[in-house]
């Protein structure tokens, strides 16, 4: 289906051909002064130059030629040339019609199909989640749903850290505590235990000791690189425990991206990507594209148009490590063999630029992905409290997660509450609906890149820009439709009417949008665009019901044409908050 935008802008193409001018200047805009126009066209300025005419007999003439016309219901040229556009109620009315009888309401599929890989989360196994977790998870998953709903085929992977130094930590930190259990005698030849010799509680509270311990004791920490070593190098006992801190953690991470509605495709992690790393360091040196410096191996990625100093990628260290570097070129070896991607995108903290700059250089230099595959970084700013830090605790520690979340189901459930007509049990599940939307909406209206402040007070309002107001809009909006549909009546056989009012066609207007606001929010993988989007949506709404007597209107016709409009409106906001990873209640 195409965009309300496109209509128009063909309507002005024809407009101007049939005036004597070229097509190209008919570019349609939404109005920048409302209060005058819906949109408007500048390209008579930029005609008359070519023209050499003045741009308001330019104008003029288009405004002549378009007389007639289906779409426009007041159309002028207004000095020095601007073409201010004001659409046809009952042509607004009839793509709003044609919108709702579409799935995706009006989004088409893609020409071609991608194959979309989004590596987001990327917690580290051992240790629990905390806030600096949440912007990957959370931008994460959005991306991922509104790539899904532009109709492409995609895969989410946590990408865990799963190989490095903390295994080791664990490993010599559990040999110190427990030195009897058979992961740690060489010579033990049977089946390992099943069970886990710790909790999750335990393995927290292990790595965090271990750490402190490594940093005052020199002997301690060449003991956890040697565990580290041993383990990459296939020892039999410390791979035993590495799958235990994976189960166990694993488990537990899943169920803390389960409180967030984030849900991974695939559960992988850099293990994954070792096997690949001797064949890929056998292949670069052999190919000619790495070469030894002062020690280590490395890859040159600096370009000749290169404003500031671009690093080597470094694939070895001079003692013959594997680093990140090594660890991403492999993990897209494995994701080429196994999904062959025409996208990867990755998401994290805009401090990683330089690193993805380097392995996107070195992966298409060295022929590790194809020419077509396209590498996208999406790097995000920092959470901070009000005091425009990064966000803490009140003692000033780095909060987990889990605990984050339940402080603001608190406060949602204690707002609730207060003014509850329903049984508690259903007043907690409420409560953290909406938890979950102060949070999310909280991060995803703005923009990835920014840093920006995590206020619980302004994010869990029902007023303002808040995704619990946007929640409350579209509980309004059931409410509605259920009290019609309470009446015997049917929402789905009503159908949208011309618009009788201002704020009514206002609405129409901005629930026309949406396969333009979702076409343009997955090119530039912005989730902020959607939030600014259903906040516009919301205001509409709520300016036509408080102007409008909905279920009071006698005219049954008329009552139906709005019931149709607000079922709309509920399709495209649910649309939108699902791609930004969570729902509304049915009553708050």
């Amino acid at each position: 289906m195409k965009k309300l935008i496109d209509l128009l802008t063909e309507e002005l193409e024809a407009a101007f051909e049939k005036a004597g001018y070229e097509k190209q200047y008919a570019r349609v805009t939404l109005s920048n002064r409302p209060d005058l126009c819906e949109y408007q066209c500048n390209g008579a300025m930029a005609a008359a130059k070519a023209y050499r005419k003045a741009p308001i007999m330019i104008a003029n003439d288009v405004v002549a030629a378009l007389e007639g016309s289906a779409c426009v219901e007041k159309v002028e040229a207004v000095a020095p040339g601007f073409i201010n556009i004001t659409l046809d109620a009952a042509f607004v009315a009839s793509f709003l019609k044609a919108m709702s009888a579409e799935e995706k309401l009006g989004v088409n599929a893609p020409e071609k199909q991608k194959t979309i890989i989004i590596d987001y989360g990327g917690a580290n196994v051992a240790k629990p989640l905390h806030v600096g977790h949440l912007r990957s998870a959370v931008i994460g998953e959005s991306v991922k749903r509104i790539a899904k709903y532009a109709g492409h085929d995609v895969i989410g992977d946590v990408h865990l850290g799963d190989w490095g130094y903390q295994m080791g930590l664990v490993i010599t930190e559990l040999k110190k505590r427990q030195p009897d259990l058979p992961y740690f005698d060489d010579s033990f030849e049977g089946e390992y235990p099943e069970e886990s010799p710790f909790t999750i509680a335990e393995l927290e509270e292990i790595y965090p000791t271990a750490s402190a311990y490594a940093k005052e004791h020199e002997d301690y920490k060449e003991e956890a690189l040697q565990a580290t070593f041993l383990l990459q190098n296939g020892h039999r006992g410390y791979t035993a425990i590495w799958k235990h801190i994976m189960n166990v953690s694993v488990a537990d991470l899943k169920k803390n991206y389960g409180n967030l509605n984030v849900e991974f495709d695939l559960w992988k992690g850099e293990a994954d990507a070792q096997p690949y790393i001797p064949d890929m360091v056998e292949y670069l040196k052999k190919e000619g594209y790495a070469h030894v410096d002062q020690g280590a191996l490395v890859v040159d990625v600096k370009e000749e148009t290169d404003t500031k100093e671009i690093p080597p990628c470094m694939i070895l260290k001079s003692d013959g490590a594997a680093l990140y570097d090594t660890t991403d070129l492999a993990t897209l070896i494995e994701r080429e063999k196994l999904y062959k991607p025409d996208e990867v995108i990755y998401i994290t903290d805009k401090r990683q630029e330089l690193h993805f700059v380097q392995v996107f250089r070195c992966a298409k230099k060295t022929k590790i992905v194809r020419e077509e595959t396209e590498l996208k970084f999406i790097g995000f700013g920092t959470m901070n409290g009000k005091d425009g830090k990064p966000f803490k605790t009140r003692d000033g520690g780095v909060m987990r997660l889990e605990h984050l979340i339940a402080d603001i189901n608190d406060e949602m459930y204690k707002k609730i509450a207060e003014n509850r007509t329903v049984a508690e049990e259903e007043a907690k599940e409420t409560s953290q609906k909406v938890a979950l939307s102060a949070i999310k909406y909280g991060d995803l209206s703005n923009q990835a890149a920014k840093d920006y402040v995590f206020d619980v007070d302004r994010f869990t309002s029902f007023e303002g820009n808040t995704g619990p107001y946007i929640l409350y809009t579209i509980v309004r909006i059931k409410s509605i439709l259920n009290r019609y549909a309470e009446t015997g009546k049917t929402v789905d056989a009503c159908e949208i009417q011309k618009a009788d009012s201002v704020s009514a066609k206002a609405l129409m207007l901005e629930v026309a949008k949406f396969n333009q606001v979702i076409e343009g929010a997955y090119e530039e993988l912005a989730p902020h665009k959607i939030c600014a989007y259903i906040y516009d949506l919301s205001n509409a709404f709520n300016r036509f019901y408080h102007e409008t007597k909905i279920l009071s209107e006698e005219n049954e016709e008329k009552k139906a044409g709005y019931i149709a409009l607000l079922a709309i409106t509920k399709r495209v906001l649910e649309a939108c908050i699902d791609m930004l990873g969570f729902e509304a209640p049915e009553r708050m």
